[in-house]
């Protein structure tokens, strides 16, 4: 979808309803406004002012759907989008999802956005932490080695006969943790852990508070999803 060159800010909508856990959908919310683009961030859901539904995301550019409980029961409570959703990324658009967001977008169940699926990376073999509580996880992102908020995300296997896909970040243990890749005529962005997360998402849980805790790698995930001529 390209830039809106009207003087406009560009629509950004985040899913903030019963498929997601609070803070999180805020989190995300914040962090777009942070970005360097100009995006108009609204909030979209079926208690909000936009529900989500085709017309509201035609006059988007960017979804973004944020971190919340177990896969089945908020596919349960998104599966009625899953077309809109396809629709609104093939046609064009963008689409985020950080830990369950990047569930989501895998197909067991899921929208199938990906060139694959997802998995828990907690039950892959070498997986560190190896447990569904919140902790800490290394990521090798950019070159660079992170320590990010995780609360049992996301991995993704990437099927290189079904399509395109570049990992902008691995786990330890080699498995892709952030992945971008096409869909249609749009882009897909997904994050296992939650780069997004401020400092008190750590120290509310126990965790100490890395000091390289910034806004980085979210900008950087965001950026490669805003420009996703680079892709095709």
């Amino acid at each position: 979808m390209p830039p809106d060159r009207s003087g406009r800010a560009d629509l950004a909508l985040v899913y903030r309803g019963p498929a997601s856990t609070p803070g999180c959908p805020e989190a995300v919310a914040a962090a777009l406004r942070r970005s360097r683009w100009d995006l108009d961030v609204r909030f979209v859901g079926p208690r909000e002012d936009l529900p989500l539904e085709p017309g509201v995301l035609a006059g988007a550019r960017l979804y973004a759907q944020p971190g919340g409980g177990g896969l089945r029961r908020a596919y349960r409570k998104m599966r009625r989008s899953r077309e809109a959703i396809r629709e609104f990324v093939g046609s064009g658009g963008a689409y985020l999802g950080f830990c369950l967001g990047g569930y989501l977008a895998g197909e067991t169940p899921g929208f199938g956005l990906l060139p694959g699926d997802t998995d828990r990376f907690i039950s892959s073999p070498g997986a560190q932490p190896d447990h569904d509580g919140d902790s800490l996880v290394t990521l090798t992102w950019a070159g660079r080695r992170r320590q990010v908020y995780f609360q049992d995300g996301a991995w993704f296997h990437l099927d290189p006969a079904r399509g395109p896909a570049e990992v902008l970040a691995t786990y330890d243990n080699g498995l892709p943790a952030a992945v971008v890749a096409p869909f249609g005529r749009g882009v897909v962005g997904v994050v296992g852990p939650h780069p997004e997360a401020t400092p008190d998402w750590y120290t509310d849980s126990g965790l100490p508070v890395p000091d390289d805790v910034r806004a980085d790698l979210t900008q950087d995930l965001v950026d490669r999803v805003m420009t996703a001529d680079r892709l095709s």
